[in-house]
């Protein structure tokens, strides 16, 4: 895909403690993918996400966005290095992110919830806060629920409106860090219909994800990670289909007869034709 990448991640590395959990990772995001990254627990998928968005530091290599180097001015890497908060916000601007824990304000409505990063961060007036903010909840299905308490709410209700407040900032790349992980199974189906509705409607994301199905449904390329690297990436019916590496087969190896797509038969033959 041609013209420059919403995201680029140029050799990325980071270190907890003298322990190497992201170890040169290369990916470039262009406007209307979905990227998802898969790989088992503790692989590096959440540090990947939040170092998109410089909530951990990275301390190797580069990351971009919209061609600003994130989080660094110069060539040093360490904490002395970082700029400012300020600049940091400005960079990091087109990106907005949805957590795996809902992460909403008990005392305030759904409404407000969705309006507060608004009116605090982007200091819009409170009426076009909340105009935003309830554009964004009919978004996802619960503009009914503008005036609830997050208490009253179901996970995947609560889920639905972390999405919404992501969405009401207006970002040109949304990043999910599995973003069912919290819900219970008969919730997570709400939740994906409106991961998917997005997709549909050409929105840009990057989402760490263990519904495997889902994933070969949606993607325009998948990363698989394990040990704190990219292992294998590329078209999803390829790497779904087509594993090249022993570690992503074994990975695989409980999805490898389902079917992936909605009018893909079931087969545990190699080979199946990509998208």
């Amino acid at each position: 895909m041609g013209g420059q990448p919403i995201l680029e991640l140029r050799g990325v590395g980071k270190t907890f403690g003298g322990h190497a959990v992201l170890h040169d990772i290369n990916l470039a995001v262009h406007a209307g993918e979905v990227v998802t990254l898969i790989g088992p627990s503790g692989s590096g998928k959440t540090t990947a996400l939040r170092c998109m968005n410089f909530l951990e530091a990275y301390d190797r290599g580069e990351i971009l966005i919209k061609g600003r180097l994130l989080g660094y001015s110069g060539p040093g890497r360490g904490a002395g290095d970082r700029d400012s908060a300020a600049l940091i916000a400005r960079v990091r601007r087109p990106l907005a992110m949805v957590f795996q824990q809902f992460n909403l304000w008990p005392h305030m409505t759904v409404l407000e919830n969705v309006a507060a990063p608004l009116i605090l961060g982007k200091r819009l007036p409170r009426q076009e806060a909340r105009r935003r903010a309830a554009a964004a909840l009919a978004q996802v299905g619960m503009g009914g629920k503008a005036g609830a308490w997050p208490g009253r709410l179901s996970g995947g209700q609560q889920q639905r409106v972390g999405i919404a407040r992501a969405l009401a900032l207006e970002p040109e790349l949304l990043l999910l860090d599995e973003p069912t992980s919290a819900l219970d199974p008969e919730r997570v189906e709400e939740v994906l219909e409106v991961i998917r509705a997005l997709a549909q409607k050409g929105i840009t994301m990057v989402m760490a994800t263990h519904e495997m199905s889902f994933a070969a449904h949606i993607s325009t390329h998948v990363v698989f990670m394990a040990d704190g690297a990219i292992v294998e990436q590329g078209a999803p019916l390829r790497l779904f289909r087509r594993p090249a590496s022993g570690r992503l087969k074994t990975f695989l190896a409980p999805w490898l007869k389902r079917p992936l797509q909605p009018d893909e038969p079931e087969t545990g033959a190699p080979g199946h034709r990509q998208r």
